[in-house]
């Protein structure tokens, strides 16, 4: 069973000849496990997404089911959500407010537990004044979680921290997914850090996904291999299309079990071969080539 499954998902505003449509068709799983990147430009779609998923807005076409059942009051109850910078009260304590929170949710209060989980037992009964931003982002989780939920979604949650802001966060989310066995779907611009703790991720550029799967599985795709060949131009002359001079080498596009049959090739007709090496890209340059590639070249 998956967490959150989305079927054809569409969504237009407007009407006639100002009709928008910001969704177009959009399918992907969230499994019940793991952590799940939901990436995408400014303007693709995302937050328009993440509040259909929500029940915020109605979409216009498609299926969204949560946990096997068709979303509604009752599955969407087994979701918990941290939109951006959550806001509180800034008088109140972070005891008393997760009380409040737990209060107005019909549930039973689980506090200490939660500030436990996201590292805030020992400013409990501070006030949330004096909290850094760091401190709210964590107090944000630990509302999204008051009903123990079987899934959350997390909206740039690292959005503002700095550097031991992002690893602690880093940290609460992993902890919820591998430990607490929460199902995180997590959207962010950061691709450094979702390219750190994301299993799978999905991408989506003007309303469309573009790819979707494994970090790994995604990556190796763009793998190339790389050489110190001289005479470098007549390498690629040799080789053609799939070679390209590259950092004072050569960059060839091939599959890696085809590594071995190419070097052997090269050096028996006489190149220089002094080092070769597997090159893999990193999110940012795999996102940058998706959303980038012209309609017609999608995969």
């Amino acid at each position: 069973m998956t967490a959150i499954a989305l079927s054809c998902v569409s969504k237009s505003f407007g009407w006639g000849t100002g009709r928008t449509l910001v969704l177009d068709q959009v399918s992907f799983d969230v499994p019940e496990t793991g952590v799940y990147g939901l990436l995408g430009p400014n303007g693709a779609g995302k937050s328009t997404l993440l509040r259909i998923i929500c029940g915020l807005l109605r979409h216009t076409g498609g299926d969204v089911r949560l946990f096997g059942e068709k979303a509604a009051v009752r599955s969407r109850s087994m979701i918990g959500v941290l939109v951006d910078s959550p806001t509180f009260y800034p008088f109140m304590s972070a005891r008393q407010f997760l009380n409040g929170v737990a209060d107005v949710a019909g549930v039973k209060a689980e506090t200490d537990g939660l500030l436990k989980l996201v590292d805030l037992t020992r400013a409990a009964d501070q006030r949330i004044s004096g909290f850094s931003l760091g401190m709210r982002q964590r107090l944000g989780i630990a509302c999204a979680l008051v009903g123990r939920p079987r899934a959350v979604i997390l909206d740039e949650p690292t959005n503002g921290l700095d550097p031991d802001g992002m690893i602690e966060m880093r940290g609460l989310i992993q902890r919820l997914s591998y430990e607490e066995g929460v199902a995180v779907l997590l959207s962010s611009h950061l691709l450094d850090e979702v390219e750190k703790i994301a299993d799978r991720v999905v991408i989506l550029n003007q309303g469309r996904v573009v790819a979707e799967g494994q970090v790994s599985d995604l990556l190796g795709r763009q793998e190339y291999l790389w050489l110190d060949v001289r005479p470098a131009e007549a390498v690629v002359a040799r080789l053609g299309s799939v070679a390209r001079l590259e950092d004072d080498g050569v960059a060839v596009t091939i599959a890696k079990a085809d590594g071995a049959g190419l070097l052997k090739s090269l050096i028996l007709q006489g190149f220089e071969v002094r080092e070769a090496k597997w090159i893999r890209p990193n999110l940012e340059s795999f996102f940058l080539a998706e959303t980038r590639r012209p309609e017609g070249m999608r995969r």
